[in-house]
């Protein structure tokens, strides 16, 4: 551990003396070279949670709830209201940000996410989650390492450019970069052209990638996610006539018999705590129900068929336990046919299935093949037992029969969860991608439009790309099949085009010459004229 540390103190300290030297000198385009020693640091920033660490590793060094504790410091003493809080006027405000802090009862804390609809809504929040992660996760300075952070497709421009300037004029980093997280996932996988299946907390959305571009025409959202599932189990509960009480209120408790009401005794003296925390600790308690009860069908709902499954035992922690059958298939019955969701009787929501074939009718006919035979799944949600068969079924009956259907979704939850963080930590960490970085240096001389004009995943309905034919349009960035590699490309040309053309096939023609060769006889094997 000590020599590991002291290993990184290096990198750092040698880092920064390249840095300070790059931005006194610059480089003859303007762009920032990392070293290969020198890690840059990946963020990668859901409703649910935030996922960051230094690129080339394999999980992220930090993740914590995005949610984070706010409480007001009055000079006079009084106790704020949750107005107060959504003013944003907090200039004397406290933050309570990661699990261990967030999860202590205090007075008058307001539990808020800085992000709305995937997208950054609280800046004040989203500014004390990068700090306390570079203070108490990376321990080191944000101007010693260059930045790769993932956004929602959807992502507008003002926030893109908005989000430049608080890293370079506030930060001070050396070099950021920002690319959608459906991309990152992709990469992730190996692929460069797929439909990507996010199912996290707040929405499931199909994202078509072509060519490490997004087809923003093709994005399609359901609200049919992992909160929809808590919402079901909250109405579940009511209709069991069980309160979910979270751990903190609980002094003591006893054992009951199967179904029977819970036995305990609440906490004395406990502070006057708020909706939005006490509503936050009950959230906590049915996502752990989530994960150890819900299980997903192999085939659509059956009353009778759901009646020979078997049961999983549950406890609450105030100590109501039962047995739980039919209902842990019928809650996650309604991500694929919202028809059997409590409440949503006659609406017009998309299922899983109906979501992935709606975004690929939505893109060109062309690309479709390519998009179904790399249908890759991620998200915590899709963690639920049972969800790939079932969404691999679906897409069974609905694909049509000239295209070839397959289905990509890592088994490990790590990999599942932190696939879009992962493919950052392989992008920043390649040496042929060091070149597309934004340095400072770009940024002071072309501000913050800068994240419009450099970043290769602009879709191809940007503002860039407007009168030009999709078929001139070469994306920055390219995944080399033959190499397993990245290589990147700046503004196309005839002669660059046809030299990355060149290479692409010398390299296939290597690759094939060395597989049509015969093997060399080992000495005294067979000779060469014999079969």
């Amino acid at each position: 551990w000590a020599e590991n540390y002291r290993r990184r103190e290096e990198l750092q300290q040698a880092n920064g003396e390249l840095i300070h030297k790059q931005q006194a000198n610059g480089s003859a385009e303007g762009n920032y070279i990392a070293p290969d020693e020198v890690g840059a640091v990946v963020f990668d920033i859901g409703s649910y949670s935030v996922r960051a660490g230094y690129a080339g590793e394999d999980c992220p060094k930090a993740d914590f709830p995005t949610v984070i504790g706010v409480t007001l410091d009055r000079e006079d003493g009084s106790t704020p209201m949750q107005t107060d809080v959504d003013k944003r006027n907090r200039s004397n405000a406290t933050y309570y940000i990661d699990t261990n802090q967030l999860r202590v009862p205090r007075e008058s804390m307001e539990v808020l996410s800085p992000l709305k609809n995937g997208m950054i809504e609280d800046w004040d929040s989203f500014q004390a989650i990068l700090d306390h992660t570079y203070k108490m996760h990376f321990k080191t300075e944000p101007s010693l390492h260059p930045m790769l952070m993932s956004e929602a497709a959807w992502n507008t421009r003002a926030k893109r450019e908005k989000l430049t300037e608080l890293m370079f004029e506030h930060y001070n980093i050396p070099a950021f970069f920002l690319c959608k997280s459906a991309v990152l996932s992709s990469f992730a996988n190996g692929r460069s052209t797929g439909l990507v299946l996010d199912s996290g907390a707040t929405h499931t959305t199909a994202i078509p990638v072509h060519d490490g571009y997004v087809l923003q025409q093709g994005i399609v959202k359901s609200p049919l996610a992992g909160d929809f599932m808590a919402m079901q189990c909250r109405e579940l509960f009511q209709e069991l006539g069980v309160e979910i009480i979270p751990p903190y209120m609980i002094a003591s408790k006893d054992a009951v018999r199967e179904g029977a009401p819970a036995s305990w005794k609440k906490k004395e003296n406990l502070p006057q705590v708020t909706r939005t925390w006490h509503n936050y600790m009950c959230n906590t308690v049915i996502h752990d129900f989530q994960a150890s009860v819900l299980q997903v069908s192999d085939s659509p709902y059956d009353e009778q068929v759901a009646a020979q499954m078997p049961t999983v035992h549950y406890e609450l922690p105030n100590g109501y336990n039962c047995d739980f059958g039919p209902e842990r298939l019928k809650i996650p019955e309604g991500l694929f046919d919202p028809s059997n969701a409590r409440g949503l009787s006659g609406n017009t929501m998309l299922g899983v299935g109906h979501v992935l074939t709606t975004s690929v009718g939505m893109c060109d006919i062309d690309i479709r093949p390519g998009l179904y035979g790399s249908v890759v799944v991620t998200g915590g949600n899709t963690l639920i037992q049972g969800f790939t068969d079932r969404l691999n079924r679906e897409l069974s009956q609905k694909t049509p029969p000239s295209m070839r259907l397959k289905l990509i979704a890592n088994n490990t939850t790590v990999e599942r969860r932190f696939s879009a963080w992962i493919g950052g930590s392989i992008l920043a960490s390649l040496g042929t991608f060091q070149q597309m970085w934004i340095s400072k240096q770009e940024y002071e001389e072309g501000g913050k439009q800068c994240v419009d004009r450099n970043l290769p995943d602009l879709t191809l309905d940007s503002p860039q790309f407007s009168g030009k034919s999709k078929n001139s349009i070469r994306p920055s960035l390219r995944w080399d099949v033959c190499s397993g590699r990245l290589w990147t490309e700046r503004p196309a040309t005839e002669v660059t085009r046809a030299a990355h053309a060149g290479r692409l096939q010398e390299r296939t023609a290597q690759i094939w010459k060395t597989w049509l060769a015969p093997a060399r006889p080992r000495p005294g094997s067979l000779s060469q004229s014999q079969p």
